[in-house]
Formats: structure tokens, sequence, C-alpha cells
């Protein structure tokens, strides 16, 4: 019973910071790296951001790069997405991501909006 919750989307101006949780439960969140994906409208889901299990190292999407943050917090059990310089082009629902035993799980995604 992997479960992921993400919260945090919203409405935002161009320029705007918006930041993004995912709380995770059902596994040993500690040991697994956790990604962020999003899915603008009218085209396919695309990975954002990862994170390693402890941390230490982080990979980004180029469109992404120098303006968002991937972050856990292991003991709360949750990973964070702080996006800076938001764009319209940044419009999309945002999930959540992890892969156990092969198997990829996915939280309900959370919408954010950039717009003046």
């Amino acid at each position: 019973q992997v479960q992921l919750v993400e919260s945090g989307g919203g409405l935002v101006q161009p320029g705007g910071t918006l930041r993004l949780s995912c709380a995770a439960s059902g596994f040993t969140f500690s040991t697994y790296a956790m990604y962020w994906y999003r899915q603008p409208p009218g085209k396919e889901r695309e990975l954002v951001a990862r994170i390693s299990s402890g941390g230490s190292s982080t990979n980004y999407a180029n469109s992404v790069k120098g303006r968002f943050t991937i972050s856990r917090d292991n003991a709360k059990r949750t990973v964070y997405l702080r996006m800076n310089s938001l764009k319209p082009e940044d419009t999309a629902v945002y999930y959540c991501h992890v892969v156990l035993r092969a198997e990829d799980y996915w939280g309900q995604g959370t919408q954010v909006t950039v717009s003046s």
C-alpha cells in the first residue's frame, strides 16, 4: 500500500515561487530515490528532478536547472520541489514518483499554473 500525496500547487504569477511537497508512506522511504515529473496540458509527462535516497545527489531537467531545487527530509518521509522564477511553460500537473521492485508508483498530482 504505497502512497504518495502531493500538495502545494496553485496559481502563481511569472517570476514567482512555489514549494511542492510529497508525503510518502508504505515503504522504507529513506532507502529509495525519489522523482518529480510533470505533465503540461496536451503534452507528455516529463522528468523534472531526481534525488538519491540520502539526498546527497540530485539531477534536473535542463529546462528547470538553476531554478528548481529538489530536497528531502527522511525523518518526515517527505520530498520537496522548490520552484523559483516560474515561467508560463512550467504550467503542468506535477507528480511525485518512486520505483519499488521494478514497479512505478505515482501520487495523484498537484496543479501548478503560472499566469499573469
